[in-house]
């Protein structure tokens, strides 16, 4: 659309520098057709075309053209018919203000006067006839002028929206360009730090039973038993890593539902480190969303990791309580204690899951008095 109105703009511009030659051009042939003077005729009209095309526009100009227009108009009333349409166009265009309307009152009074053979008789009825129609042509020029003036501006304004519309289009499409290099950039780093934290909770905590394992083999008569355990905690940790490049959730899940596989990680823990631990389920048991259930299981995991690394208990208890809005993981021992001011990574790495999930963390300890962690995460529904 913008394109086409342009092509009309431009034709039209075209045709209004064409067109004062057209109408001279007319009025001459039909000046001689009606048998006026020939040689004066075509002398004046090749002066009012030089005038036109070798003239600067301004005032000088105006004035010329409206005296060349009276001339022709002696010759003939076919100029006032058609050439003297060029003066109004042209005073009103080359001229500013007041005189704009002296311009078009010269031309008016020329023509009126060329259509009525001469100037006025002098009596009153004759002068007001003349000042009447006189008066209406340059009532109408000024009015359809100041409408196109309107117009114009109007376009000029329609343009200068589109260029400021295209300048914001472009800037917006360069944001959207650094948007969408930002957000790579931020899915990069989502991923190193998701891979992260899944290296820890599966290959770290995987190989450190293993070399704890190998460790017990050592100093074991029954060997075997240390190194059969070893040798799955290493095919299982392998499974995970596996599962953490593709983005897999963890494989106890896929087998199981969350009570049994937090019921799973409970026993296989019990077993590698010889100490007690308890695993319990309050309230009604109900499918939870991928993203909970891995969160609440790689938390126990931690913790469990966390218990066997530092803590030197004795006992551990694990507890999962559905809730009508909530669902929440407690973690007990009675171990040696910590300072929870000082975070280690595993808190942090723990805090931060259940924080991505708009749930809360609590970490309670003190020397020689056990630890209590609490995991709560929103109960949303699977599907």
């Amino acid at each position: 659309m913008t394109s086409r109105l342009d092509r009309w703009e431009r034709m039209l511009e075209r045709q209004l520098v064409a067109a004062p030659y057209v109408l001279l051009a007319v009025s001459v042939v039909l000046s001689l057709i009606g048998g006026g003077p020939v040689w004066i005729t075509l002398g004046l009209a090749a002066a009012a075309a030089a005038w036109l095309g070798l003239v600067p526009r301004g005032p000088v100009y105006v004035a010329g053209l409206v005296v060349l227009i009276g001339a022709l108009c002696t010759q003939s009333a076919w100029f006032a018919s058609f050439f003297g349409f060029v003066g109004y166009l042209h005073s009103w265009q080359y001229l500013g203000g007041k005189w704009r309307f002296a311009g078009v009152t010269a031309t008016a009074a020329i023509c009126v006067a060329a259509y009525n053979g001469g100037l006025p008789e002098p009596t009153p009825s004759a002068i007001l006839a003349y000042l009447f129609f006189t008066g209406a042509i340059v009532a109408a020029v000024g009015l359809f002028s100041f409408l196109g003036e309107i117009t114009n501006e109007r376009s000029a304004e329609r343009k200068r929206m589109v260029a400021r519309l295209e300048e914001a289009m472009r800037e917006n499409a360069g944001l959207h360009a650094q948007l969408l290099v930002q957000a790579r950039e931020a899915g990069v780093l989502d991923e190193r730090r998701r891979m992260a934290a899944e290296i820890h909770d599966t290959l770290a905590q995987g190989l450190t039973g293993i070399i704890t394992q190998l460790q017990a083999a050592r100093q074991a008569e029954d060997w075997r038993k240390h190194v059969d355990q070893a040798t799955r905690l290493a095919r299982e940790s392998l499974a995970e890593a596996r599962r953490s490049v593709h983005a897999l959730g963890p494989g106890q899940l896929e087998s199981a539902p969350l009570p049994e596989a937090l019921e799973e990680v409970v026993a296989r823990w019990r077993e590698l480190n010889g100490v007690r631990a308890d695993f319990t389920v309050t309230g009604t048991v109900r499918p939870m969303h991928p993203e909970i259930e891995e969160t609440l299981l790689r938390t126990a995991q931690e913790a469990l990791a966390n218990v066997a690394k530092h803590a030197h208990a004795s006992r551990v208890g694990l507890t999962l309580s559905y809730m009508e809005d909530v669902i929440t993981l407690d973690v007990r021992d009675d171990g040696i204690g910590f300072d929870p001011g000082l975070t280690a990574f595993g808190l942090t790495a723990m805090r931060k899951r259940v924080d991505r999930l708009a749930g809360a963390l609590e970490v309670e300890s003190e020397g020689g008095a056990g630890t209590a962690i609490s995991a709560s995460l929103p109960a949303v529904p699977r599907g």
